[in-house]
């Protein structure tokens, strides 16, 4: 899942190289949060407007986590 969201990320901004995604398990091991870490410029291109385009890629990593039987919190960090 860390993967797709790099991958969905990084086709949105222009500046590619900046992007990151940091894994983080949460105590049940069917939980996972995904921070993802964008350029200051790129922030805007991730949210998008009114947050349709966080809120899609977050609709996105959920049909996937339900796929593998798990849970998936994307946070959108600076």
């Amino acid at each position: 899942m860390k993967e797709l969201l790099e991958f969905i990320a990084k086709t949105l901004v222009s500046h590619p190289d900046e992007v990151s995604v940091t894994e983080i398990r949460a105590e049940s091991d069917r939980s996972i949060i995904l921070e993802l870490r964008v350029s200051k410029d790129d922030m805007g291109k991730v949210i998008g407007r009114q947050g349709k385009i966080a809120r899609s890629i977050r609709a996105v990593m959920k049909a996937c986590a339900v796929k593998e039987n798990m849970h998936v919190s994307v946070e959108i960090v600076q």
